[in-house]
């Protein structure tokens, strides 16, 4: 590797760490051929962090040509068990430098570091480890047709996939994706956001210690009108994974038609409503539901952004949701006690801020928040409506920030046409110590996740995706195998 894309940089705690600033192609870190670069901002700080090779149209073809060379002349080749040991031993890496990734993720999104350690690279870790089992296990069925014939399926690989991941969860949404994709066998041309490209280069470096062969895997940093548009048309590219925006999942699904019919799952936006029984323990509702919405920033696609408490309880719940909120510090990610660091960018933090502003438009009562923490970089403080309708902006759009709105509701039924009055359908959570109760509204919720006394628990084997306008598909566990793969019938006539 090149030591022109190698730098050192020195963290908030004072260590120092080692990036990546090339194209990661054929196990290479490379200048782009228009030898462009763009900086990656510190959203703690606003300042830059250091610059990264930017990716165009040109070199996507490049590295789809070194993923197709090595899916068809060595990758399609070695056997699931081999590949279940490099991935391992991808994992072993990953754990051998959890604290030099875990303050990469941290200095470029912004989450705190003892987030990042404890949560975000433990599930990465899973994640690989959950797919590298899965490598020799993925096959076929014999199917009895007539008695002189003999038939049978088998499960192939799809070819070289493309993937485009976020900037909310990058190491996270890396492993959902490579995950599966190099269990069934396939290539991957994989684009990081702008906003945070750091982990995924070191994991890069990663994949080359643990012995991947040239090619297999691709990593690009680039924009998404460009490389991830190029991505999305390009003809060689089989299937695309995307996590982002629904309006972006639109574009993406559309250049599918466009191009190829290239396969496509998408992980797309949520709304997701949070429903709160009188029967509920109170103090645990709270800590989950704060935990549901003020996760990450608010930077959650299933975040539980529409929080309705039953009428009989919902004064003494906003009571002690607001004081739970302002006993949770905001600020420095690399500080122990932090549990909310800024938003990830300047343009972020004033889409948020605006979204506050048409709350106070419209009529919805600020109880708490609403403004910037602190002087520098981008901040929000947990920010409370109350007093909302389902007509309001911020009861129908996603805002993918620190903000919840809080309505009352009598019955059951009542509840649950007010939790379906949005286009999404990604997630759900359901507070009750009836447990026929939680279970039937569980099924009649329709979302592709529903929490029942706690949120956001995430597992390497539990399948994770949206109904209606959430998304196409599901990530993890067994079902995201059926995405990464093509079923192919032989029918053998053994009387010939």
């Amino acid at each position: 590797m090149s030591s022109n894309y190698e730098e050192n940089i020195t963290l908030p705690n004072g260590k120092t760490v080692k990036v990546y600033t090339g194209l990661f192609i054929n196990n290479e870190f490379v200048d782009s051929i228009d030898r462009k670069r763009f900086e990656t901002i510190n959203p703690a700080t606003g300042k830059v962090i250091i610059s990264v090779v930017e990716a165009s149209e040109k070199d996507v073809d490049i590295a789809v040509e070194a993923a197709t060379k090595a899916f068809n002349e060595e990758w399609i080749h070695v056997n699931g068990q081999e590949r279940g040991k490099l991935m391992n031993k991808l994992a072993d890496l990953m754990e051998r430098d959890i604290d030099e990734l875990a303050a990469l993720e941290s200095l470029d999104n912004g989450k705190p570091y003892a987030v990042a350690k404890s949560v975000d690279l433990p599930l990465t870790i899973d994640v690989y480890r959950y797919f590298a089992g899965w490598c020799d296990k993925i096959h076929g069925k014999v199917i009895e047709t007539q008695n002189d014939k003999f038939c049978y399926t088998r499960h192939e690989p799809i070819g070289v996939c493309g993937a485009i991941i976020p900037w909310n969860f990058p190491l996270l949404m890396q492993s959902w994706k490579l995950g599966p994709a190099l269990a069934c066998g396939n290539t991957v041309v994989l684009k990081t956001s702008e906003l945070t490209p750091l982990t995924a280069l070191k994991v890069a470096a990663l994949f080359k210690e643990a012995g991947f062969p040239k090619g297999v895997v691709n990593i690009l940093s680039g924009f998404g009108p460009t490389a991830g548009a190029a991505i999305a048309h390009h003809m060689k590219i089989d299937k695309v994974a995307f996590t982002g925006s629904t309006a972006v999942g639109r574009t993406i699904l559309k250049a599918s038609a466009d191009s190829n019919l290239k396969k496509v799952t998408l992980e797309l936006g949520g709304k997701s409503p949070n429903i709160i029984f009188a029967d509920s323990d109170l103090d645990e509702a709270v800590k989950w539901s704060y935990h549901g919405i003020f996760f990450n920033h608010g930077q959650c696609c299933c975040a539980g952004s529409r929080v309705y408490v039953q009428d009989s309880i919902y004064d003494n719940f906003i009571e002690k949701f607001k004081a739970h909120a302002q006993s949770v510090k905001v600020g420095d990610p690399f500080h122990d006690d932090t549990y909310q660091g800024p938003q990830i960018s300047q343009r972020q933090f004033d889409r948020i801020m605006s979204y506050i502003e048409s709350g106070k438009e419209e009529g919805a009562t600020l109880l708490l928040g609403g403004k910037q923490h602190g002087d520098e970089g981008f901040f929000i403080c947990p920010t409370i409506f109350t007093d909302v309708n389902e007509n309001m902006k911020i009861m129908q759009e996603e805002i993918f920030g620190p903000v919840v709105a809080i309505a009352k509701f009598k019955t059951v039924d009542e509840v649950i046409e007010k939790a379906h009055l949005t286009t999404y359908g990604l997630a759900a959570a359901v507070f009750t110590k009836d447990i026929s109760r939680a279970i039937k509204i569980s099924n009649s919720l329709r979302a592709g996740t529903v929490w029942v006394n706690c949120y956001n628990l995430f597992n390497a084997n539990t399948p994770f995706g949206g109904y209606k306008e959430s998304g196409i598909g599901r990530e993890l566990g067994k079902y995201a195998l059926e995405l990464y793969t093509q079923v192919k019938t032989v029918q053998i006539n053994l009387e010939s």
